[in-house]
């Protein structure tokens, strides 16, 4: 599994958060995880992916019917997804479906699969723009976190690919203890390499990221890097977004202002991105079998897809009605000043407690008191 952007999406920025006369959000960016199966074995997999055939898989004409009713939703962003989605069969004829239908088609992959011909083919079929995972500065560390052997050497010729072929990339980043390290390293081989942008994910411990125990950085390390990731901005050239990191939000906030910064989203190239988490409230995932969930690290049900239409969802989930409630949240998340533009992860608060609106484990930060 590489990781898809839930706060922010290949492809460039959503668009604000206001919400209807009904209360709910619109929904700016789903990510739709089209095939479970993968040929890598990343260490840190959400999914727990395998290079097998996945059962209950949704079929062409299901996922068509999911683009056609994402498309009455606006015109939000879906982000093709896996596993690894080069390896369903059908993939070239989704995208260019919901191309048609006037959807943003982006797509996340690893990009070891990616020739010239399968370049071209993306860019044909309106995909506009891939995200690309690199974990490590070279192939002997981004292998390892890989588990293939040779990951690193197809990446990079998959994205030589897509560069030739003018298709628009990014890269992705997984941060952990072990390539903490190397961050800076990796930001300048993205840069070399010609990203538009640069995303950091913080390992959120699912599926067989849960034996990664000792690689999940402490709250101290998290604020470290994401101090780290608000001096990168204006010294690269590429856009810099930081994803299951809701924290950045009130860091940049808190940054902005010893720096005597009049906070704008626009001039921190943040447009209308105004919330940290936005599982639920800007942002869905569909999994590989139709079920709706708030993020692809949060394994809890807001529906399924194949029983009724993901707009219904959107609309009447319990779970998501909770989630875009910022006064329902516990613990020192529910006393933040922060809590309407960081909110913490709530796939982190779920794993390590059990209840989906705890306060967020990996945070120094304690909130005035009001």
């Amino acid at each position: 599994m590489h990781q898809h952007p839930h706060g922010a999406h290949p492809g460039g920025h959503p668009a604000g958060l206001a919400k209807n006369e009904g209360g709910v959000p619109p929904l700016r960016l789903l990510a739709w995880e089209t095939t479970r199966r993968c040929n890598l074995r990343c260490l840190h997999c959400r999914a727990g992916a395998e290079d097998e055939c996945y059962p209950d898989e949704l079929t062409t004409a299901q996922g068509e019917e999911l683009l056609r009713d994402l498309a009455t939703m606006g015109r939000p962003v879906v982000i093709l997804t896996g596993g690894e989605p080069l390896l369903r069969h059908d993939i070239f004829h989704l995208a260019a479906y919901g191309h048609g239908l006037g959807l943003r088609m982006v797509m996340g992959t690893n990009g070891v699969l990616i020739t010239p011909e399968v370049a071209r083919r993306l860019v044909e079929a309106g995909i506009q723009r891939i995200s690309v995972s690199i974990d490590g500065p070279d192939a002997q560390s981004h292998d390892v976190f890989r588990g293939q052997q040779g990951a690193f050497e197809g990446s990079m010729a998959g994205i030589a690919a897509a560069r030739a072929a003018g298709l628009e990339f990014q890269v992705n980043t997984t941060v952990t203890r072990g390539n903490l390290p190397w961050m800076q390293a990796i930001q300048d081989l993205a840069q070399r390499l010609g990203a538009v942008a640069h995303h950091i994910f913080l390992l959120v411990p699912t599926g067989r990221g849960r034996a990664l125990s000792g690689e999940i950085i402490s709250a101290e390390e998290y604020e470290d890097v994401l101090n780290w990731f608000y001096d990168q901005r204006g010294k690269a050239c590429m856009e810099l977004k930081a994803t299951c990191a809701p924290h950045y939000f009130r860091v940049l906030r808190q940054r902005a202002k010893a720096d005597g910064l009049d906070l704008t989203f626009q001039s921190h190239g943040l447009d209308a991105v105004s919330k940290g988490c936005l599982g639920g409230q800007g942002f869905a995932f569909v999994s590989h079998v139709g079920q709706v969930q708030a993020c692809g690290y949060l394994d809890l049900p807001a529906g399924d897809v194949k029983k009724q239409p993901f707009s219904r969802i959107w609309q009447e989930s319990e779970l998501f009605g909770k989630l875009r409630d910022p006064n329902l949240l516990g613990g020192k998340c529910g006393r933040c000043e922060y809590r309407r533009v960081c909110g913490g992860c709530r796939a982190r608060a779920f794993e390590a407690t059990g209840d989906v609106l705890a306060e967020e484990p990996l945070c120094v930060h304690q909130p005035a008191l009001r």
